[in-house]
């Protein structure tokens, strides 16, 4: 029988569900990823698969993500491995590690997408977003507001109290959605 970490069926066609979810989100993700990133990642995998069992450990992770640009954090690292390491072994596979790689650019993605979001409510370009700009994007999208629905908006993501929301409080109130 193929071990819970594994992306393979037993015999019996009785795959722990996680690792059923597991297959789904690697096509899911791997979809989600250029031939081209997918042969980088196989390359930067194997180096690291000392052994070739198609396995690397949790330890030699954050260097190959290093090595493919990524620079994870410690805790982020540890998530990561959390989130697809389904056996808890301490290794990854490489399905497991394609769609911790996609779920990284995914994220990376998100990160420009909540700059451009920014851009779009600074429309004066000084770093801020003010009540009136807040109030003209979301009338412009349909949303009519009173002044003190857009007051409290900005109270609720402006952390630092000066009226406005820079774009690190822009970014923490995206991230909170």
């Amino acid at each position: 029988m193929a071990g819970a970490g594994s992306l393979q069926r037993s015999p019996g066609g009785s795959t722990p569900k996680t690792d059923v979810q597991l297959a789904k989100d690697a096509w899911k993700f791997a979809d989600s990823l250029t031939e081209e990133q997918v042969s980088e990642y196989k390359e930067a995998f194997s180096l690291f698969d000392k052994d070739g069992d198609g396995q690397i450990t949790t330890k030699e992770l954050g260097t190959v993500m290093r090595s493919l640009g990524q620079n994870p954090s410690e805790s982020e690292l540890q998530d990561m491995i959390n989130e697809v390491d389904a056996d808890n072994n301490g290794t990854i596979d490489f399905p497991e590690f394609l769609t911790m790689m996609a779920r990284k650019m995914k994220d990376t993605d998100s990160e420009e997408e909540i700059r451009e979001a920014f851009k779009v409510f600074d429309r004066d370009n000084n770093g801020f977003i003010s009540a009136a700009e807040l109030r003209h994007v979301m009338t412009s999208i349909g949303e009519k507001l009173t002044d003190d629905e857009v007051d409290e908006m900005i109270r609720e993501a402006d952390q630092d109290g000066d009226g406005r929301i820079d774009y690190n409080e822009f970014v923490q109130l995206m991230m909170q959605k």
